[in-house]
């Protein structure tokens, strides 16, 4: 789950992090108003979505009046950001963070992420800030560097000596690396975050270190116990066909190509999805109902992914291991009577009752293609896509 830029700021702030004032805002006239508490002529209307890149695309002006807010609160309200990462549809602007102006000396990268593939928390730093990360990594990779944390241990003082080394950071500037990121690894692990992006981490004018924007992404699987966190949620950022799908404890997320996919199991979702894509076409999106899948999580599984309009055929591929065949085959049956589905559907079931379930799809009177093995079903479903 993501949240906005206030609101991480605002959780950044409870655990120490130094951050700029501002106020988030939900009217032309509350522009306005926050406008008028801010010190200084300085000040700073940054469009609040899911999305970075918002500055390359008109999302953040400095502006040196209140009237100049208003005219960019105007601009921005109900207006849509198209940005590298919010694709071509873009986003709309439904709220703005009016913040105060900042003295810029320089602008630096710092994050926090869980590596899984180490199982620690890595710190990532580069004196590029401001810029796409990635851009970064593929262009000078050695100005990135990455520290490792063990979380047995923490966050220790030669991690920050490491970090402010690789930032350049000196003086009394590098002496605040340690507080720094103590607060941010406090506020990471606290929250049971993936991810934390400062970026810009500025160093100002008289050598204080402030985190000028944040990002901050949490697990999913550790909101039960986050309920303040959970409370930050806006649904209106998210797609509201994997918002319709969490609510049946479906995991979907949406992708660009005609192939739907309902698949049970990641691995095996990911797999499906793969050779999809070796046979010539592109998955619509990934969909894991899970292994416990019943009638209704199915017909809702087949609604979402006909709610796409991209989808050009249905590929069901199910392995009965807990779950049983003939329960999952009744379930497409029941599924596609019901929404009298007239797109190809291809449906490849092995393990506990696949007989019973092959025999149920054949009996049921449906145009559904069986299949004998991932790589059949594959070819059947581009085939008939294609020959549609």
């Amino acid at each position: 789950m993501n949240i906005h830029e206030h609101q991480a700021k605002s959780l950044l702030k409870d655990y120490g992090v130094p951050v700029p004032t501002g106020y988030a805002v939900f009217s032309v006239e509350e522009a306005v108003e926050a406008a008028g508490k801010i010190e200084g002529n300085v000040k700073v209307v940054k469009a609040q979505i899911h999305a970075g890149g918002r500055g390359k695309a008109g999302g953040v002006k400095v502006v040196t009046s209140i009237e100049a807010v208003k005219e960019e609160a105007t601009r921005l309200f109900g207006s849509v950001l198209v940005t590298h990462q919010t694709g071509p549809s873009g986003k709309e602007v439904q709220r703005l963070y009016i913040e105060e102006g900042c003295d810029i000396g320089s602008e630096l990268y710092l994050s926090m992420l869980v590596d899984r593939g180490t199982s620690t928390v890595t710190i990532i730093a580069s004196t590029e800030g401001g810029m796409d990360i990635e851009a970064v990594a593929a262009e000078t990779p050695e100005k990135i560097i990455t520290v490792s944390i063990d979380p047995a241990t923490g966050l220790k003082p030669h991690h920050a000596r490491r970090v402010a080394k690789a930032l350049m950071l000196e003086g009394a500037t590098a002496k605040q690396a340690g507080p720094f990121l103590k607060s941010l690894y406090d506020a990471f692990v606290s929250t049971d975050a993936a991810l934390l992006e400062v970026n810009p981490l500025v160093v100002t004018g008289d050598g204080a270190l402030i985190a000028l924007d944040a990002k901050m992404g949490f697990d999913d699987n550790a909101l039960f116990r986050q309920k303040d966190i959970l409370a930050l949620r806006d649904l209106s950022e998210e797609d509201p066909a994997e918002v319709r799908a969490s609510e049946f404890e479906l995991n979907y997320i949406k992708l660009d190509g005609t192939i739907g996919c309902m698949v049970n199991g990641a691995g095996l979702a990911m797999a499906t999805m793969d050779i999809i894509k070796l046979e010539g076409a592109e998955p619509a999106n990934f969909l894991d109902v899970g292994g416990s899948a019943t009638t209704e999580r199915v017909t809702e599984a087949f609604k979402i992914i006909l709610s796409d309009d991209n989808v050009e055929g249905i590929l069901v591929n199910i392995f009965g291991g807990i779950m049983r065949c003939d329960v999952i085959a009744q379930g497409v049956v029941e599924a596609a009577k019901v929404l009298g589905l007239t797109k190809p559907l291809v449906v490849r079931l092995e393990g506990t009752n696949v007989e019973e379930g092959k025999k149920i799809m054949a009996e049921s009177g449906l145009a559904i293609i069986p299949a004998d093995n991932l790589g059949d079903a594959a070819r059947k479903i581009v085939a008939a896509v294609k020959g549609a």
